[in-house]
């Protein structure tokens, strides 16, 4: 484990931010953390705000706190299944639902939230929606991403009408009380309580976790190490509108801590309580604590055989009779004496826990999934395997703790300080990542290697991380943690082993990725100079494909029994087997009554329009510069279903030229009498020919090398800087250094988004000039910088369905964050 970053509070005068007891922290799968701490007023030690921050990890500098109204010092916070939401509770009872307001991470409103007045609620989570996704280890090397990651049948824990899974939250609180929230379809929420068990007793600790069944179970414990840990199964149901709970007692347990004569009375405090997965109800991990050390035990549910009294073993048995079961807490493993545990985490990534996964992934070393973090109160922290609780990793702190023979800890006790040690501790979604607050409010962002620092060969190391990257290209998840173990070496290796397991897939499924396996690589091409120019490339086909989708969704049959095909589907057929270099020869084969479109919303349309022509001019242009692979553009003279729908796109704006002139292209050619586009659409369609999906790939012929030599002299070739400036922490991350980051002090690479530099900017959507110095709000994608104006300037209802697009996401996928504008 290495430590990628540091981020702590500016020193102010008035205030102080100070962590909050409990301390909480929570990752989304949208690469969102968030944490809450207590800001206090220097001159007034009563006004407290219970304060929830929350961080987009690439830029952990911009930091969006929220002063969230709470009574009482936050205990819980757990985001959902989106990554868009956030639920908060605290020690009066009070429940808040987080939502971003304009899909800007920068900018959070809570519209919902119920209370349970007085009552401090100790577990919270969000209704299982009953989609569960299986990593078989396994199955790594094989071609199909369906075998690699599995759909396991499970059911959510509430449906509506036709089986549509039900949102909502539940809670327990400190008096054993659970209480559903349930988001009705018209908004409203409908709230019910009902007590765990008929005799309520205190609950100290709790935790909640689903079953395949859509039902839920709840642990307990009254916080004593020598009081039975006690289990609930609870089922939510609807009858008549109304939420109805039920409750029934499962088999609990003693800690085995408690029947050691020895440890009997040493550990009398449980500390922590945590189901091993929140859809594993039948692996539970405990932590009883003294003030001088912890111990932790794994325990597992399993169905055991009931013995049968001698008596009965003669009686003849029955046809089809099974012997009778019954389910009983065991033991699986327990640490030896530790220090005081501080904080755990438990791992996100589903791998499955089968004896052939666990071997394989022994056998290959990929750790990811299998291990689960402690912190101690002396500043280290170790991972654990989540079974046999073996040691597999070890830190030493963000305040370095004491290595074995080090004199530090001696140091320490003397001077009286109390060591910095983490409070909350939370991994990424694919475990590869640990975000730790301490107990001085600092942010620690943590590496944890794929095989936990065993030496692998590039081979394996890259294999590892290929898994990963198609786990998340397939579950939508945010890769960024992943991106943290490549080195610029494996970048190349990593896109073509990328792009090769996903040619393989059937034509649907890569329908489906399409967008994200663009986005991954250019993710992966920012991180070396040497594949920079390759990036600009992805973006760019990002941008082309969703152009070419819009314009194609704006045809419609000319009939209203439209045939099997839309007019979109007809237009790439016909483009594709059409290999005329004449684009009036190759428009006299379509029905142009589909192509008929009102003039203004083509007007409308002239940015992007024009962002097509100038793209196919300066692709021309640089053919014959093509002398390295560095060079941007290069991707695209290879690329044959790209040269195609550029080809598919002149047609189009042809057609509609003929309809409104004024929406065509504007070039400055030398020539009057220059027909710009069927000279570009001719050299296109040649560069295509050469690179078709049907055929072995050719080199562009003398002739057309020649007559694109040509083109600067004939047509005036536009600047195309498409690639957004990124001034995310992760293109610096790749040194062993830990950088130093200061909470409210934008820390930029090479000017970042700083609009002072004299520069031109672009709406990357829009596709327009925003000036030098921009006075519109605008807004950047957290992932690929990519900006755009925040308000929208147009009011045609085809440029309207363009930005509606990217209203929650950019091109690429990232979230939105708010950039002040410069008023200077």
């Amino acid at each position: 484990m290495e430590v990628a970053y540091v981020c702590e509070w500016e020193k102010r005068p008035q205030s102080t931010h100070c962590p909050s007891v409990p301390l909480v922290c929570s990752w989304s799968c949208r690469n969102l953390v968030a944490f809450t701490s207590d800001l206090k007023n220097q001159e007034d030690e009563k006004d407290v705000s219970h304060m929830i921050h929350i961080i987009d990890t690439d830029h952990p500098w911009d930091v969006y706190s929220i002063n969230s109204g709470h009574a009482e010092v936050i205990s819980c916070l757990e985001w959902d299944r989106s990554g868009s939401r956030l639920l908060s509770a605290d020690g009066d009872g009070t429940i808040k639902c987080w939502a971003m307001a304009d899909h800007l991470v920068s900018s959070w409103e809570s519209s919902l939230g119920s209370a349970l007045a007085g009552e401090p609620i100790v577990a919270l989570s969000w209704l299982h929606n009953g989609v569960k996704l299986a990593l078989h280890v396994e199955m790594s090397g094989s071609t199909n991403f369906g075998e690699k990651f599995s759909r396991v049948k499970f059911s959510p824990s509430l449906t509506l009408f036709g089986g549509k899974p039900m949102e909502g939250w539940l809670a327990v609180s400190i008096s054993g009380l659970v209480t559903v929230s349930l988001l009705k379809p018209n908004g409203t929420l409908l709230t019910s309580s009902e007590s765990l068990c008929r005799l309520r007793g205190r609950v100290a600790l709790a935790d909640i976790a689903f079953t395949g069944g859509g039902n839920i179970v709840v642990a307990a414990t009254d916080g004593c190490s020598s009081s039975p840990v006690q289990f609930y199964k609870v089922v939510v149901t609807m009858v008549n509108e109304k939420c109805r709970i039920d409750t029934e007692l499962l088999p609990s347990l003693f800690m085995r801590c408690t029947t050691d004569a020895v440890r009997r009375e040493k550990y009398p405090t449980v500390t922590h309580l945590r189901f091993l997965t929140r859809e594993n109800s039948e692996q539970v991990l405990l932590c009883a604590s003294c003030q001088g050390g912890s111990i932790v035990e794994c325990w597992s549910l399993r169905k055991e055989g009931l013995p049968v009294n001698n008596i009965f073993q003669h009686r003849s048995p029955v046809v089809g009779e099974k012997q009778p079961t019954i389910l009983k807490w065991r033991i699986l493993s327990a640490t030896n004496d530790l220090e005081r545990v501080s904080a755990v985490a438990l791992p996100k990534l589903p791998i499955s826990i089968s004896n052939t996964d666990l071997k394989v992934a022994s056998d290959t070393k990929f750790c990811p999934g299998l291990g689960l973090a402690l912190s101690f109160h002396d500043g280290s922290l170790q991972i654990l395997h989540r079974l046999s609780l073996h040691t597999m990793g070890v830190f030493y702190g963000p305040g370095g703790a004491a290595r074995p023979g080090d004199d530090s800890a001696v140091k320490r006790q003397r001077t009286g300080a109390p060591p910095l040690h983490f409070k909350a501790l939370q991994f990424s979604w694919t475990s590869l990542a640990l975000a730790g607050v301490d107990n001085q409010g600092k942010l620690h962002m943590l590496r944890v290697s794929p095989s936990m620092g065993q030496l692998l060969d590039m081979n394996t190391t890259l294999r590892h991380l290929l898994f990963l990257l198609e786990y998340c290209m397939v579950t939508g998840y945010d890769w960024w943690d992943v991106l943290l173990h490549v080195q610029p070496a494996m970048v190349h290796s990593l896109v073509e082993k990328l792009h090769e397991e996903y040619m393989r897939q059937n034509h649907a499924l890569q329908q489906v990725l399409a967008t994200r396996i663009v986005a991954v690589k250019a993710s992966l091409c920012k991180l070396s100079s040497a594949t920079a120019a390759r990036a600009c490339d992805f973006h760019a086909k990002l941008l082309l494909m969703a152009i070419s989708s819009t314009f194609k969704s704006l045809l419609r049959p000319h009939t209203l029994h439209s045939p099997d095909k839309s007019p979109g589907d007809r237009l790439a057929e016909i483009c594709s087997k059409n290999t005329d270099v004449d684009i009036d020869k190759v428009m006299l084969n379509l029905k142009t009554e589909e192509f008929v479109l009102d003039g203004t919303p083509l007007q409308s349309l002239q940015q992007l329009i024009q962002w097509v022509g100038d793209f196919v001019l300066y692709l021309l242009a640089n053919l014959p510069n093509q002398g390295s692979i560095v060079r941007p553009g290069f991707g695209f003279l290879r690329d044959g279903s790209s040269l195609g729908m550029l080809r598919e796109m002149m047609v189009m704006i042809r057609i509609w030229g003929l309809l409104k002139p004024g929406c065509l292209p504007v070039y400055t050619a030398t020539s009057d009498s220059q027909d710009s586009m069927f000279l570009l659409f001719r050299l296109l369609s040649r560069l295509w020919l050469c690179s078709r999906d049907d055929g072995p790939p050719q080199e562009p012929d003398e002739g057309l090398v020649d007559e694109c030599c040509l083109l600067p002299s004939q047509l005036l070739v536009p600047s195309m800087d498409w690639l957004p400036v990124n001034d995310g922490v992760i293109v610096r991350l790749q040194g062993k250094l830990p950088l130093r980051l200061t909470f409210g002090k934008s820390w930029s690479l090479a000017g970042g988004l700083d609009r002072g530099q004299g520069v031109q900017w672009m709406d990357n959507l829009r596709c327009l000039h925003l000036g030098v110095c921009p006075t519109e709000d605008s807004k950047a994608c957290t992932r690929c910088g990519c900006v755009t104006m925040l308000r929208s300037p147009n009011k045609t209802n085809a440029m309207k369905q363009w930005e509606q697009r990217w209203i929650k996401n950019c091109l690429c996928g990232g979230l939105w964050r708010r950039i002040p504008p410069n008023l200077t």
